[in-house]
């Protein structure tokens, strides 16, 4: 075997490897996080991929996304669509300031036994308060709380979107997440249920994975107080993700405890050239 196709084989297993390491991560990015123009729009592509920003596996839903303005009020979504790979929606940008879009789903996992057998059942807290069997036994619950957002602004940028709701895990930008230069310092915040975040990790991976071979995550945490200041890579459209509670350490021979609650925490963050 030639030595050019000995490389050509180890390239493509580096793309396979970096994909699968990103397997099924929901996303929304916008056209563009910065318009400047008379009559301002963005069009918002929406999926669950396996390559990052690829549309290669099935359309985000949009049944619970809120888009916020700059003055706090909810603005509609319009020409929204789901095809069969990725959803798309418009957003008109009325006011000059940031927008956030964002999709908040909590959800219950849970695993019970009913005569003798082991049962599990996911959906809503209103749904598991009413669908679980009263014979049910050994209850066991994880709620789960999961954001995804992006973010997008017309003319200026503004503070208002991000003011946190005090439920859950939210990302409270100090540098605003449209004004963010390759090559610059950014610091962020990180709140669970409004209070810091202590040595919350998080991971930030650049689209055009496919192309680069390998992942190049950039893995940080945040201080006592929640936060995190680093030097910002090279320009493009980045992927940041966290999780809560941190993964209990495995275990020879035994399942991984499931935590009482869960918390993640994802959006769509655009670098722009210095």
């Amino acid at each position: 075997m030639s030595m050019t196709l000995n490389k050509s084989l180890l390239a493509l297993a580096l793309v396979t490897l970096a994909l699968q390491a990103q397997a099924h991560r929901p996303w929304m990015v916008p056209s563009s996080s910065l318009v400047d123009a008379k009559d301002p729009w963005v069009t918002v592509d929406a999926a669950i991929s396996e390559g990052l920003f690829d549309i290669d596996h099935q359309p985000l839903k949009l049944d619970a996304l809120v888009i916020t303005g700059p003055d706090g009020a909810r603005v509609q979504p319009e020409n929204a669509v789901t095809g069969r790979l990725r959803s798309v929606f418009d957003v008109r940008l009325a006011k000059p300031g940031t927008y956030k879009a964002a999709i908040v789903t909590p959800s219950v996992m849970a695993s019970y036994t009913l005569n003798g057998e082991m049962k599990r059942w996911r959906g809503s807290e209103e749904a598991f308060a009413k669908e679980i069997p009263a014979g049910a036994q050994d209850v066991k619950a994880t709620r789960q709380l999961s954001r995804l957002e992006t973010f997008f602004s017309a003319t200026t940028t503004s503070e208002a979107v991000f003011k946190p709701s005090g439920v859950g895990l939210e990302f409270v930008p100090l540098t605003h997440p449209n004004d963010l230069r390759a090559g610059e310092k950014a610091t962020w915040r990180f709140l669970i249920d409004g209070k810091p975040a202590a040595n919350q990790a998080f991971s930030l991976v650049a689209g055009g994975v496919r192309y680069r071979g390998v992942l190049g995550e950039i893995r940080q945490s945040t201080d006592a107080n929640g936060d995190i200041s680093f030097v910002l890579p090279a320009p493009g459209m980045y992927y940041l993700s966290s999780n809560w509670p941190a993964a209990a350490p495995a275990v020879a021979g035994q399942p991984a405890p499931a935590p009482a609650r869960r918390l993640s925490y994802s959006a769509t963050l655009e670098v722009l050239p210095q």
